[in-house]
């Protein structure tokens, strides 16, 4: 197994897409690249902490390569806004990759260049590569929250429609 820290808006996104795929064992949401030592909830949306939300994965590399992860990463969110996805507003919810080791590093940032170079985006990529440092699990309430959720405003408005256009366009990579 290999592990992958993404951020790509809230957490809670994140993770129903993520979970979803084969070769993924576990999906945490958490915080990471903040100065503030085991942050909690409130602290990071403080926006003063530095952390990012954050989920980290728990993968295969025989059922699923790092570069598929990145790909669905790039397609999931927007990165192309500095600070914001959507609703979602602040340093928080930043556009970041943490890479574990060098290989991650190398392929991260070989996808970006061909996402640049392409100018799929018609916007310039604003996603930080970084090394991660520590990760810290969130509260428990945040973990799994959307299957926990699925009535709850936020996840009916704004994450069962982007899990459904996830699961449209990578159905062949679904458990």
């Amino acid at each position: 197994m290999e592990i992958a820290t993404f951020g790509s808006g809230c957490f809670w996104c994140s993770e129903a897409i993520f979970e979803q795929l084969q070769g993924v064992e576990t999906v945490e949401s958490g915080y990471s690249g903040g100065k503030t030592v085991n942050p909690s909830y409130k602290d990071v949306c403080t926006g003063e902490t530095g952390h990012a939300e954050v989920i980290q994965v728990t993968f295969n590399p025989e059922i699923i390569s790092y570069k598929e992860l990145l790909e669905v990463f790039w397609q999931t969110h927007d990165p192309t806004t500095i600070n914001r996805q959507g609703a979602d507003v602040g340093t928080q919810y930043r556009s970041v990759i943490f890479y574990h080791n060098d290989i991650q590093n190398e392929i991260a940032h070989q996808y970006l260049k061909k996402l640049d170079d392409a100018r799929i985006y018609g916007k310039p990529i604003v996603t930080e590569i970084s090394p991660i440092k520590i990760f810290y699990k969130a509260e428990n309430y945040h973990q799994d929250y959307y299957n926990n959720n699925k009535f709850q405003s936020y996840c009916s408005i704004t994450i069962t429609p982007k899990l459904d256009k996830f699961k449209k366009v990578f159905k062949e990579k679904l458990k």
